[in-house]
Order: C-alpha cells, then sequence, then structure tokens
C-alpha cells in the first residue's frame, strides 16, 4: 500500500487505514478499549513481538490514537492510554467484529456486553440524519474537483 498517497488523498478510508490498517494496530486499539494501558499487558494478550508492539505503540501515539503516559520514574514505565480519537475509533471496530462474527464464525466467539445491563450489544451503523443502517442504502461517493 502506498501510505503516502493515501493518507493524503480525497479518500477518508484510504487516511484512516494509512493510520490504523494494519491487524496489530487495530487489536492494540481493541486491547486499550478493554482497559489495557502497559506494554506487558499488551505483549501478554497479543502475544506480539516486542519489537512489532514499540513500533505498533509508537505510530499510534504518533497518529494521535492513544496518548503515552509515564507511570512511574524509576524504573522508567509509560502507559498508553486513548485519546478521544482513539475512543472514536472503537465502534468502528465494535462494526467490524459485528461484520467477523456474522461472515467469519465457526466456533466460539467473543462478544460485546453492556457493562450495565448485561445485555448484548449489537453493533449496526447508521446514517445520523436518516438513522437508517448504512447497509441498506445505495451510496455514490463525490470526489472533490482537482484544483
Amino acid at each position: 500500500m502506498d501510505t503516502e498517497k493515501y493518507s493524503a488523498g480525497v479518500c477518508p478510508i484510504g487516511r484512516a487505514l494509512a493510520q490504523v490498517g494494519d491487524a496489530w494496530s487495530m487489536m492494540i486499539l481493541r486491547d486499550a478499549g478493554h482497559g489495557r494501558t502497559r506494554f506487558d499487558q499488551f505483549r501478554t494478550s497479543l502475544g506480539i513481538a516486542p519489537n512489532i508492539l514499540t513500533r505498533r505503540l509508537a505510530a499510534l501515539t504518533d497518529a494521535g490514537l492513544l496518548e503515552k503516559r509515564r507511570y512511574s520514574e524509576r524504573p522508567p514505565r509509560d502507559e498508553y492510554v486513548l485519546t478521544d480519537s482513539g475512543r472514536d475509533f472503537l465502534p468502528i471496530l465494535m462494526a467490524l467484529g459485528g461484520w467477523g462474527a456474522k461472515h467469519c464464525s465457526g466456533g466460539a466467539l467473543s462478544r460485546a456486553i453492556d457493562a450495565e445491563t448485561g445485555a448484548p450489544i449489537e453493533a449496526v451503523v447508521v446514517d445520523r440524519a436518516t438513522g437508517r443502517p448504512l447497509s441498506e442504502i445505495a451510496m455514490k461517493v463525490l470526489v472533490p474537483d482537482a484544483a
């Protein structure tokens, strides 16, 4: 993928994928949404190599999805906390998970529940103006004229 081309292009999907377009980054954001903040927590949960985790955490921090915060001076230790931008990405992950549960199942699956009520959560992406599910709307894309 030509990251430079898509990160500056007119397509917001391309721009977003340039920020979080690999599986490790999305799984780190998923774990951060579940309350994990520390390097060892991510490493243990994901089984990811430390060098890859270091690169992904730096990229997510540079992209503004995570904020690096020092929690110990001796020894120096940092945690990674979701920013507003990172929290805004969580519903996207939930929608992706809903699609995966519907189309990629074949065994036991985790599921999201409302922490207060215990009711299952089913992610549905809707148009804000009409409330209609996007999967039911015929769409076309308007591309701005090149200046």
